[in-house]
Formats: structure tokens, C-alpha cells, sequence
């Protein structure tokens, strides 16, 4: 089975392909041959997904899914949360987002966050959404290499090291868009395994 995922998020591609069962093939849109950037124009994770795998179906005619996650901190009333690739404005870049956030945690006392991640999944016509989350703090200086987006300040619960210091294995079972993607697989091995009843 093929799908066409909604992002040219290296970061993110990579992080989902380790994901995804072998019988399924990810495209990128760039390799779908579409080179744009999606608009994002809605205030909730949910709405942002679907646009985003709307657009690709609109224009491939393809099975397709998309992904919107962010970051929420309550005691800054939830910043950045659906803006937070375009946290510190344009350009938008992890370095940027990373210095605000270090530049805003600092005026308030309760460091709690945690990331959310939406799956927007258009199948044969059907709509399947998927949702994970991950609680955790926030830093007060980046720590580590890996990962991409807040990872280096983000600590998830029960953990000392961020998700930037963490290996990708372990991340992908602590994290949001790993809880996502795992709802998600679930769901296409059990799709793949009707769809292998129906042809024997």
C-alpha cells in the first residue's frame, strides 16, 4: 500500500518512516511531486491535519495522511501550541523557536508542557484521525543533538534527559506523534489483513 504523507519535514519523515509497518511505502508530497508550503490556517491540531491531507487528496487523488502536533504550555496560556513551527515568526526555524521559548519559560514559575500530535488519514473516501500526547517540562538550556522542533528543551515524564539527549527508539515509544503512529499502524495492519481476506 502506498501513501502520500502531507510533509517535506525531514525530521518528521524520517521519525515516521521508523514507524511505519514494512508493507506500506510513505511518499512525500516533494517526491508526490508537489512542492508547496500547506496552509495551516486553523486554531485546533484536528483541523490543520485534515486541511493539510485534504490538500493532498484534492490534488493527487491518492490515499494520503498528514500530521500537526505542537507543544503546550499552560502557563503561557498554551503557546505555542498550533504556531509552534512559527513560534518566533518568520523566518521560522527550530533555532529561533527554541531562543523564544527559553526567553518565555523564564518569566513563569510552573515549567509543565506536553506535545500532541494529530494524524489526519483519508482512505478510500473515509476519514481516520489518531491522537497521542506526551506530558512532560520544559529546560532552561537546550540539551542534545537529536530530534528536531523542542526536542532538545522538551523532558518527558519519568525521564532526566530531553527528547534532543534521548535515542530515537526510545523517544518514538514515549512521544506523541510515537502514540499517534501507533494507533495509526494498529489501525493498517488490521485494514491490510481485511483487505488480504477479501482477495483469498
Amino acid at each position: 500500500m502506498n501513501l502520500i504523507f502531507a510533509s517535506n519535514n525531514k525530521g518528521k519523515i524520517t521519525e515516521i518512516q521508523s514507524l511505519i509497518p514494512a508493507e506500506i511505502t510513505v511518499t512525500s508530497m516533494k517526491d508526490a511531486g508537489i512542492d508547496a508550503e500547506i496552509p495551516e490556517p486553523f486554531y485546533t491540531f484536528r483541523d490543520n491535519a485534515k486541511a493539510k491531507a485534504d490538500y493532498i487528496k484534492n490534488r493527487t487523488g491518492q490515499n494520503c495522511f498528514s500530521e500537526d502536533s505542537g507543544l503546550i504550555v499552560p502557563a503561557l496560556n498554551g503557546e505555542p501550541g498550533v504556531f509552534s513551527a512559527r513560534y518566533a515568526g518568520e523566518p521560522s526555524n527550530d533555532d529561533n523557536n527554541n531562543r523564544k521559548l527559553l526567553t518565555e519559560i523564564q518569566k513563569v514559575t510552573d515549567k509543565r508542557a506536553h506535545y500532541k500530535s494529530v494524524i489526519c488519514l483519508l482512505l478510500n473516501d473515509e476519514i481516520h484521525y489518531f491522537e497521542g500526547k506526551c506530558e512532560g517540562h520544559i529546560t532552561d538550556a537546550p540539551k542534545g543533538n537529536g530530534g528536531f522542533g523542542y526536542d532538545p528543551l522538551f523532558v518527558p515524564e519519568g525521564y532526566g534527559q530531553t527528547f534532543g539527549e534521548l535515542p530515537l527508539e526510545i523517544k518514538n515509544t514515549l512521544s506523541h506523534r510515537g502514540k499517534a503512529m501507533k494507533l495509526f499502524t494498529e489501525f493498517l495492519h488490521k485494514y491490510i489483513a481485511e483487505e488480504k481476506r477479501h482477495i483469498f
